[in-house]
């Protein structure tokens, strides 16, 4: 496959692995490059940046081709050290990053002065203008269907994929609600020119993640996730288990919620251990509606040449009916 997404990553088809917290790790990203996408690392997975410059290094041992890394800006009372991770990422020689949340303006220079290619994912079409401004190469559009961090203005992939195309003029990647090849060929009709995936990525034998984790993933339905911190107006959509159960509860019990009522639910080692000890209500598990299309959990290499093959077989239908 060849769109300037391809083009410009270096990478055979246009797959990306989206940054997650605690799972963008060395096999499974190696194993993504290896088999034709993407793998990206989280930077904020690793606890400093002498250790992301290590993941990087252990990243080179299992793959000869492009991966990127993802670096989520997000407001905090002690915010990690964004800058050291970013030298860290210059300093490696990585050439693609990901950045989320917040804009990141304030890095884009120091990026663009070492030839990183800056994909920004975002889940507005303000946002994504805004990014394009200020000078980032690719917009990953995040529709409401995504795992995590959705926005507040609830547009799904249908209405959001779109409307990026039509405004913007960097390529634009689908993110959120895709699973396989009849969402990427839904995703290029749209005008997108790659797909952005993370629960797909999640449920694979790659991903560093207990396998009871990913057998109650495949056993969801799209209804199996719940919208937290909506009142917060920082909503993060996770799948359905105990803990984020307690925490819409929480949230919508008489007399209101504060964050720290909810802290020592959706602490971050808390949602580690549980992915890690296959403890299916030890902690949240961010995870998108798409888990309703997820029913195997393959190795990378083989979702990725099924997604293709999928793909190019949806999109020869389609234009067998629309030229009937």
């Amino acid at each position: 496959m060849k769109t300037r997404v391809t083009e410009v990553l270096g990478i055979r088809y246009p797959i990306l692995q989206g940054g997650m917290q605690w799972v963008g790790k060395a096999e499974l990203v190696s194993a993504v490059s290896n088999a034709g996408g993407l793998g990206v690392l989280t930077a904020l997975t690793q606890p400093t940046p002498q250790s992301l410059a290590h993941e990087i290094a252990r990243t080179r041992t299992l793959t000869d081709q492009p991966f990127g890394v993802n670096l989520t800006i997000l407001p905090a009372i002690n915010p990690p050290p964004y800058a050291e991770y970013l030298q860290a990422i210059i300093d490696s020689g990585v050439k693609i990053v990901e950045t989320a949340g917040n804009s990141p303006k304030e890095f884009i220079g120091r990026m663009k002065d070492a030839g990183i290619t800056i994909v920004h994912k975002c889940t507005s079409v303000r946002h994504a203008l805004s990014a394009e401004r200020n000078g980032v190469d690719m917009i990953s559009i995040d529709g409401f269907e995504c795992a995590g961090h959705p926005g507040e203005d609830d547009v799904p992939g249908l209405v959001l994929i779109p409307l990026a195309c039509q405004a913007l003029c960097v390529p634009v990647i689908a993110s959120g609600g895709i699973a396989d090849g009849r969402g990427m060929a839904a995703a290029l009709a749209l005008g997108a020119e790659g797909v952005n995936m993370g629960t797909r990525f999640l449920v694979t034998q790659e991903a560093p993640v207990h396998h009871n984790i990913k057998q109650a993933l495949v056993g969801a339905t799209e209804r199996d996730t719940k919208l937290m911190f909506r009142t917060m107006r920082n909503t993060t959509r996770a799948w359905s288990n105990a803990v984020s159960q307690e925490v819409v509860a929480t949230e919508n019990r008489a007399g209101g919620c504060s964050f720290e009522d909810i802290r020592h639910l959706v602490a971050g080692q808390r949602g580690n251990q549980a992915l890690q000890s296959g403890d299916v209500d030890g902690g949240v598990v961010a995870a998108g509606q798409v888990i309703g299309l997820i029913d195997d959990v393959p190795t990378c290499a083989d979702l990725i040449e099924r997604m293709v093959a999928d793909c190019r077989q949806q999109l020869q239908q389609a234009s067998r009916w629309a030229q009937a």
